[in-house]
């Protein structure tokens, strides 16, 4: 029963962190704008940067709010293999909500009595093992993230919608893959940020309980 709660403990903050750096990631905008320079995206369609940024809160609004249908950009046109790909973004940009949204006071006040009563230690190694899995995932991106970025959508999507062809769907000619390359960079940032804090916090509280104990 002890052990099922502290699997139950390490899955809730895994959750907490991992929707809390997915939700920081996809509403990075700033992210957006830096690229939009870096990766001379304005090349590639006859718009200002205003008007491509007006484009890209169009699309944001409808993946972010479920009250938001149907999706409609000023300057893009949608097919429907277009719409239903962004539909199935759109679900699990919600799902990614319901889940932070669920784990985040359970996790503040699990964080709290951990460090109130010193046991936060005891979530080093289980968050230790999750760090090097993450650093094995992040090595595989960084050396074929083609390969990555595909398996990724084979993954969270059942059919071929995500292919966008930019006759019919010409919005991906401003969303290159380079963006999604650096969107995975900041949530793996973010992800390894949150667990290693975790870690370095717990280390410091087994070090300063022993010193207490054997002064």
């Amino acid at each position: 029963m002890i052990r099922l709660k502290g699997y139950g403990e390490v899955l809730l903050l895994i959750l907490f962190f991992l929707t809390l750096a997915i939700t920081l990631t996809i509403n990075a905008k700033w992210l957006y704008l830096v690229d939009i320079k870096m990766l001379d995206i304005l090349d590639y369609v006859d718009l200002s940067k205003h008007e491509l940024v007006k484009n890209y809160d169009q699309l944001m609004r409808y993946l972010n709010f479920f009250w938001v249908n149907p999706l409609k950009m000023t300057d893009f046109p949608v097919s429907e293999s277009g719409a239903l790909h962004f539909f199935e973004v759109k679900r699990l940009f919600q799902i990614n909500y319901l889940v932070f949204g669920l784990t985040i006071v359970p996790s503040f006040i699990l964080l709290k009595n951990k460090i109130k009563h010193s046991t936060l230690w005891l979530l080093v190694r289980p968050f230790s093992y999750l760090l090097v899995a993450l650093v094995a995932l992040i090595i595989f991106m960084a050396l074929a993230f083609d390969t990555f970025f595909v398996k990724f959508h084979e993954i969270f999507f059942n059919n071929d919608a995500w292919v966008f062809n930019p006759m019919t769907d010409p919005v991906i000619l401003v969303l290159p893959q380079d963006y999604f390359m650096h969107c995975f960079i900041l949530f793996f940032i973010l992800f390894v940020l949150f667990i290693s804090l975790l870690i370095y916090f717990g280390k410091r509280q087994l070090k300063t309980t022993k010193k207490r104990e054997n002064p």
